[in-house]
């Protein structure tokens, strides 16, 4: 086995972004920059991001953020938005507006996309009217650890390649930000697995340490709280940075660490392809599902929403009906559909439910049972009724379920095939 340092070396070589790429995004972000603040007096556009953070990847996105004079803009947060697209529409022709918590925009130029982001320039995180503005002082801080650069890489480049990374609602994965405070806190991407891999349910990072000796339960707001792992922000301190974080996620993490441990290996930096994973694993006693849908247009964030519904309705269903679910996944790629995976062990179904019912002494409720069910039949002092099953294969019921309304509402179409 090769030595685990060797291993993270190298891994750190691959996931550096090419000289020629830096320097095409780079420039680019110097001139949209430049354009931007040119006579310009009440608003100044930044870098930000990862790559105001030096903790970019191989490819990265590239956003920019325009900060507005605090004193003159505070009471008028919900209009940096419009003061910006009028600065904006002057000086680039192919503009377009996001929907956000504060709207935002995009400006394409060839390969790249670039988003600008209003935020109030503050000085502290209480003067912040919207999340967004704490953006430049989390990349203040991150500065401060530029030592860990490369090891805040590797914790990002391991989450994405083991899908859990990003913090948007219909992923509840780990932010880059928390990826970059866990690495600071632990002190590098090794020690991180190696406590990853012991967590607890309600693990609390403080790199801060702003509860030091303090139950953090006791004093931050317990809607804040109710994510597995706790980060508290650095720079916010009633901030739970983690507060998306899936269960789900959380243990995908933590499991994957403790793999990465066991059997050290670049292929846990590279991400996989779902389809190829879940086909490898379909075997003679499994069924393999796969359904793609085709989304409806409109906000990433909403139609990702909206995605996960419909995913979470499917599992919902398959459980209700009994059926036992090996393993699941799914996966969007923000152009094209959305394909969701479900392993199940290979086998009918019983043709008949039985159903409990009361206990022979209470005559009446036995009598009404009788009344409500066909076959009915005697066993340890109760009476039971069978049920005929609706669906004993997993793809009768995907037949049923896709035409339901529920789904329907939320994707334009939706088929599925069976491995």
């Amino acid at each position: 086995m090769k030595n685990i340092k060797k291993i993270l070396d190298e891994v750190i070589k691959e996931i550096q972004s090419d000289n020629n790429y830096e320097k095409e995004i780079f420039g680019k972000l110097d001139k949209i920059i430049k354009k931007i603040n040119q006579n310009q007096k009440d608003l100044k556009a930044i870098l930000g991001g990862s790559g105001a953070k030096g903790t970019w990847l191989k490819t990265f996105d590239a956003d920019i953020f325009v900060l507005f004079d605090y004193k003159k803009y505070k009471d008028q947060s919900d209009e940096l938005s419009d003061v910006l697209e009028r600065v904006l529409k002057k000086k680039f022709k192919n503009v377009a507006r996001l929907h956000g918590s504060r709207d935002y925009f995009q400006l394409k130029q060839k390969n790249f996309t670039f988003e600008i982001i209003p935020i109030l320039q503050i000085q502290k995180a209480e003067q912040a009217k919207n999340i967004t503005d704490a953006s430049p002082l989390h990349s203040r801080w991150v500065n401060k650890h530029k030592n860990l650069i490369n090891e805040m890489k590797l914790t990002k480049q391991f989450c994405q390649a083991q899908n859990v990374y990003g913090a948007e609602s219909y992923i509840m994965g780990f932010s880059g930000y928390v990826c970059e405070v866990m690495t600071v806190y632990y002190k590098s991407f090794l020690n991180l697995m190696k406590n990853a891999a012991k967590w607890n349910d309600k693990v609390v990072i403080d790199v801060q340490r702003h509860y030091k000796g303090k139950d953090v339960f006791k004093l931050v707001n317990t809607s804040k709280l109710a994510s597995p792992l706790i980060v508290i922000d650095p720079v916010q301190k009633d901030r739970n940075a983690a507060a998306v974080l899936s269960l789900e996620k959380f243990e995908a993490f933590k499991k994957t660490a403790g793999e990465f441990l066991k059997k050290p290996s670049k292929e846990f930096f590279i991400k996989k392809e779902l389809q190829l994973l879940f086909l490898k694993e379909k075997n003679r006693n499994t069924k393999l599902i796969i359904a793609r849908m085709q989304p409806l247009t409109g906000k990433t964030d909403v139609i990702g929403g909206k995605l996960l519904k419909i995913n979470e309705f499917l599992k919902e269903e398959l459980k209700k009906h009994e059926f036992k679910i090996i393993k699941t996944d799914w996966e969007w790629d923000k152009k094209n559909d959305a394909v969701f995976y479900f392993l199940f062990r290979k086998k009918y179904l019983p043709k008949f439910i039985e159903i409990n019912g009361p206990p022979l002494n209470l005559k009446n409720h036995v009598e009404n049972f009788k009344k409500s069910h066909k076959k009915t039949f005697i066993k340890s002092g109760k009476i039971f009724a069978l049920k005929k099953r609706e669906f004993s294969l997993p793809e009768e019921l995907f037949s049923v379920i896709i035409k339901k309304q529920f789904v329907k509402e939320r994707s334009k179409s939706i088929k599925f095939d069976k491995h």
